[in-house]
């Protein structure tokens, strides 16, 4: 950064720390005075001050007293687009990306629609250089602008929303990792797997037995195979609008009431389990209002069941409680982590294994619903 930045990063650190000039000066050995003057720009630290005060603000010396690294642009590969419009969605949303290095190479994923926002706007990491005629582009490398510099990243895809947890153990290690979760279905988040564009799939399939075989292995079928690692598990089902719990009990009551019905999107688990429970009551899909909508997520299935935009969905239970929803059971399932034998030795997959482990048990365990019993442990060899 620079230097006239640094007494205002200095400062702000202490006070995100919650610590006066006199309580830093004490942890790091000097005097009130040399802080003072140091977030004021009048003063510069030696190096072992500095790596005494990056230590007591839970920092480094980079982020505190570094100037600002160039950020030049590049090349990265765009993940295909998952839905239709997709492209032309990023161009007119300024084109911006979060990007991360998978097995050597950036990979840009667009920020368009439910995947750029959660309660506000996700950061991005880059931006593409140019957007004109990038619908007609077929070549899936693209010239981008970074807005940052870039940082080891674990890229992981797949639909349960607890991969977000992992955001907090990876960051504490030792050098930190940013996450980049990417929600989409496990059928999508294999294909990225496939194409090496993320360090990890997320799948899901019922809980007596590993999710996604007959997908797992053609999609590691051109990276020496891989293995599967545990994660958590869950039920899913109908989630319902709290007035509808006492009167639904399957999907032939959704139907026989002209219910509407928030769906997920093709390839999705959730989909196929509705798709299922129809055949299973013999009522035609189409029957079902809303039907063919495609939600992108459990927890926006929930959001749209509690909103009032829909009256039903399936969606995992945690998804459920989290709205005060009502819930019918429909099925068990477990969600499994898939990683590339060829990734096993990236420092991101290294770290994403590492970080499956206790202070993530506890936080997936505080989430009403959520199972942990194969967390981090190898259930297959492929």
């Amino acid at each position: 950064m620079p230097a006239a930045e640094t007494p205002r990063r200095l400062r702000l650190a202490r006070l995100a720390a919650g610590l006066s000039q006199d309580q830093l000066a004490e942890a790091v050995g000097v005097s009130r005075q040399a802080i003072a003057a140091m977030e004021r720009g009048r003063h510069d630290p030696s190096l072992a001050v500095a790596l005494r005060l990056a230590a007591a603000l839970g920092s480094t010396v980079e982020e505190l007293f570094g100037g600002e690294a160039e950020v030049p642009g590049g090349r990265a590969r765009l993940a295909p687009a998952a839905q239709p419009g997709e492209r032309a969605m990023l161009e007119r949303a300024g084109g911006r990306l979060a990007v991360a290095g998978v097995g050597g190479q950036p990979v840009g994923f667009g920020l368009v629609g439910d995947v750029a926002a959660g309660f506000g706007l996700r950061p991005a990491s880059a931006q593409l250089s140019e957007t004109v005629g990038l619908l007609a582009e077929e070549d899936p490398e693209v010239t981008i602008r970074p807005l940052r510099p870039n940082r080891p990243t674990v890229v992981v895809a797949g639909c349960d929303p607890a991969l977000a947890l992992l955001a907090e153990p990876l960051g504490r290690q030792d050098p930190p990792l940013d996450l980049l979760w990417w929600p989409c279905s496990s059928r999508r988040a294999l294909a990225l797997l496939a194409a090496g564009l993320v360090h990890a799939a997320g799948v899901h399939g019922p809980r007596d037995a590993l999710p996604g075989v007959g997908q797992v292995g053609p999609a590691l079928a051109d990276q020496g195979g891989g293995v599967v690692v545990g994660f958590t598990h869950w039920v899913e089902g109908l989630v319902l609008a709290p007035e509808l719990a006492e009167q639904v009990d399957g999907v032939a009551a959704l139907a026989e009431q002209g219910l509407r019905v928030a769906n997920r999107e093709p390839g999705a688990e959730a989909r196929r389990v509705l798709e299922d429970e129809a055949a299973r009551a013999g009522v035609p899909l189409a029957a079902l209002p809303g039907a063919d909508s495609q939600v992108p997520g459990h927890l926006q299935v929930a959001s749209a069941v509690a909103s009032g935009l829909a009256d039903a969905g399936v969606a995992l239970e945690p998804a459920a409680l989290l709205f005060g929803l009502g819930f019918v059971p429909l099925v068990e399932e477990r969600f499994d982590l898939v990683v590339p034998r060829a990734r096993l030795a990236d420092p991101e997959v290294r770290g994403l294994l590492q970080a499956l482990g206790g202070d993530l048990r506890r936080q997936l365990l505080a989430v009403p619903g959520y199972g942990t019993g194969d967390l981090g442990e190898v259930l297959a060899t492929l």
